[in-house]
């Protein structure tokens, strides 16, 4: 990284020799002025009034408007000669909490480096200070025209300067609050605590601009011929009622939540555990009357199952046999009285043949 600033910490008696860096770098996609007719690009020149022509950069300088109208020019070196000493150095004045300082105060970060190998040892010992304490330093520095004040901090390995606004650059939020009386219900700030829990907490190296990703897909898109995305057409206004929006907040974040957490679930290996024995209880005791085991309950139900139907079949078999024995006896009452009738037959025909033998007998003598 370059540096944009060379100078020292001024740590009571202590100094250490540093370089300013940029912190912090923006992303944003620039655009360039052009003429809507033709795409010509729009540059703008600079004149000099009194001449009227356009002049070169290295021709251009400081300088400060009287009430008058005078100007007062103002060099580079004018200002760096000024007769404090923060001009070349940051002068720590103070250490404070670091929860004491307003995020409102907050603006561009730096990393501070150490400027030379004399400069490691009191450059890390104020960086372990500042760490183990978890305070900060407040200091005063001047950069690009101005003194600033400044918050130190250990970040890592490293120290780093927050440049912070003066007091009285922070506007008082006068107007801004909702006019009237408005109230809030205990049970909306429920909903609202349940939310924030139910949201949790968010990684912020997962977060990304988005705006960024959608106006180079729509330069992609453009210099490819193609139909830029477009979106989608916005709801019309409606009156919501907070209570039904929270607690459908709650809900959706609920279920993105759970549907997280399963597929998390069906990641991780599943293991069959091995089966346990089955432990005897002792029966408990109701009124002085001991209850039976539960096993024994569905013993008895299983074995007067058993016994009903064991009865059913017998009942049944018995039936089948009486019926058979019926049976039986009926065929040997017709077999006997068919018997009985040939006998009384062969008894009328026997005397019959008997006088038949007779006659046969008289006429043969």
């Amino acid at each position: 990284m370059r540096s944009i600033w060379n100078g020292a910490i001024s740590f009571g008696l202590v100094s250490i020799p540093i370089k300013l860096m940029n912190a912090t770098e923006n992303h944003s996609i620039s655009f360039r002025q052009i003429h809507l007719e033709d795409g010509g690009r729009i540059r703008y020149r600079k004149f000099c009034e009194l001449e009227d022509r356009e002049v070169a950069q290295a021709e251009i300088g400081k300088g400060y408007e009287d009430a008058d109208g005078s100007v007062i020019p103002i060099t580079d070196e004018d200002l760096v000669q000024l007769p404090i000493p923060t001009t070349k150095t940051i002068e720590i004045v103070a250490f404070v909490p670091e929860d004491l300082i307003d995020p409102l105060q907050m603006d561009t970060a730096y990393y501070l480096c150490a400027n030379g190998t004399p400069a490691a040892k009191p450059y890390t010992l104020l960086r372990e200070a500042l760490g183990r304490t978890g305070k900060v330093a407040i200091a005063k520095f001047a950069l690009r025209g101005r003194e600033r004040l400044g918050m130190l901090r250990a970040v890592g390995d490293v120290l780093a300067m927050h440049a912070l606004l003066w007091p009285d650059e922070i506007r008082a939020p006068e107007g801004v609050a909702p006019e009237g009386n408005v109230t809030v219900r205990d049970k909306e700030l429920d909903l609202a605590d349940a939310l924030m829990d139910t949201l949790g907490e968010v990684d912020l190296d997962e977060l990304h601009d988005e705006y960024r990703e959608a106006v180079e897909e729509l330069i992609a898109a453009k210099a490819e011929g193609k139909e830029p995305p477009t979106a989608p057409a916005p709801e019309a206004g409606k009156v919501l009622d907070l209570m039904a929006a929270l607690e459908k907040s709650v809900r959706v974040a609920k279920e993105a939540r759970g549907a997280g957490e399963q597929g998390a679930e069906q990641k991780a290996e599943i293991r069959r555990l091995p089966q346990r024995k089955a432990a005897r209880t002792e029966p408990k005791e109701t009124g002085g009357k001991k209850r039976a085991p539960a096993t024994k309950k569905t013993a008895a139900k299983s074995g007067t199952t058993a016994n009903k139907t064991t009865a059913k079949s017998g009942t049944t078999a018995n039936k089948t046999t009486a019926r058979q024995s019926a049976t039986k006896k009926t065929e040997a009452k017709k077999t006997a009285a068919k018997k009985t009738a040939a006998k009384k037959t062969a008894a009328k025909k026997t005397p019959a043949k008997k006088a038949a033998a007779k006659k046969t007998t008289a006429k043969g003598a």
